[in-house]
């Protein structure tokens, strides 16, 4: 909405006196009532019918169309409906001979401000038109209002959403401190995550929320002890089902704070599962796990691969490509390894920048 129709458009400021469109078909009441409004201060338009009045309204804005109701070509509430349709700041007065509550009724329903049947008396007109324009003008104020209110809770939302995340990078942080070796892991992932579902074609909102899930998805890793975290050789069984419990723990974590975000949800419990059904914590399978999980799966796995663990050094990234090939199918979406792919030899995922020695990823994952 411009300022001018912020309760006080050109019709209705100290510059310019208020604007009022006269429509009948009947050319001397027409001249009766344009008199009366501009002896009344206002600034007259006039119009034969409601096709005229549509090209005067065309032109330029104004306060209050005072329009006849019978009239050729276009009558009155055809006016009413094409004025309410494409003029909604402009308040419509409509005035008929007919003194019929139904078509009253039937006027006020459609948006008019009044209704005033002839004859009438000059002095109640410039009433009516003042109570129609300060009716108007209330809306206008309410509606600006409202609109800055809207404007307020969203700069509050926005600023909740801002605390939101910090408190999420807060925690991302913590889990980098305890385990060494996922530092810079976690952002790397959010970011292949994204390049992989923006060469899916997914919308900007899809691809916000598999960024964060990327960023996150590791944080179930704080309740793992660090002697595991961090062993350098073999696990055991139960060393090892200790650390796939992260899924389900991060997961846990999260759901509070992640409750307006499922499908950074679904990264934290699902990039451990599997194409082929074999997978965890839920086991499953093919198109039953979420597609932002199957995304991830693929971009941990390669940002794992590249990088140096406690017990071995970085796959080399043909070695890791090959790998990805070879599991294609069984357990990774074919159709997220070939998107992998397609970024990768666009420039989306930086082939370099992929591939330079790190020392990142939790151990044995």
């Amino acid at each position: 909405m411009t300022d001018a129709f912020r309760g006080a458009d050109p019709a209705q400021n100290s510059v310019e006196r208020p604007r009022v469109l006269i429509v009948d078909d009947e050319q001397p009441l027409r001249r009766v009532l344009v008199r009366l409004m501009q002896a009344d201060g206002f600034n007259c338009e006039e119009a034969g019918n409601g096709l005229e009045a549509l090209a005067v309204l065309a032109r330029h804005p104004v306060a209050i169309v005072v329009s006849d109701l019978h009239m050729p070509e276009l009558d009155g509430i055809g006016l009413l409906r094409e004025v309410r349709a494409k003029y909604p700041d402009t308040a419509v007065m409509l005035v008929s001979a007919i003194a019929d509550v139904q078509t009253a009724v039937e006027c006020l329903g459609e948006g008019a401000m009044d209704y005033v049947t002839k004859p009438f008396q000059l002095e109640e007109v410039r009433a009516r038109v003042r109570q129609a324009l300060d009716k108007r003008r209330l809306v206008l104020e309410n509606r600006d209002h409202q609109e800055r209110l809207e404007e307020r809770v969203t700069l509050q939302q926005r600023r909740l959403e801002e605390l939101f995340l910090a408190s999420i990078q807060s925690l991302a942080d913590a889990l980098e401190v305890k385990d060494t070796y996922t530092h810079g892991h976690s952002l790397r992932v959010s970011r292949y995550s994204g390049a992989i579902a923006r060469e899916l074609g997914m919308d900007l909102d899809f691809v916000k929320h598999v960024e964060l899930g990327g960023r996150v998805h590791d944080i179930g890793k704080i309740g793992v002890r660090e002697s595991v975290l961090n062993k350098p050789g073999p696990l055991s069984e139960d060393e090892y089902r200790h650390i796939m419990s992260h899924p389900e723990v991060g997961w846990r974590i999260l759901s509070p704070l992640l409750s307006e975000q499922p499908r950074a949800l679904h990264i934290v419990r699902h990039h451990h599962e599997r194409w082929d059904g074999r997978g965890l914590p839920d086991a499953l399978a093919a198109e039953n796990i979420p597609l932002e999980a199957r995304i991830a799966a693929v971009a941990d796995t390669f940002d794992a691969m590249t990088s140096e663990r406690p017990y071995r050094p970085g796959v080399s990234m043909d070695a890791t490509l090959a790998e990805l090939q070879r599991c294609r199918g069984t357990q990774f979406d074919p159709a997220i390894v070939d998107a992998f792919m397609s970024a990768l030899k666009n420039g989306a995922i930086d082939r370099e920048t992929a591939s330079a020695p790190r020392r990142s990823a939790a151990a044995h994952l």
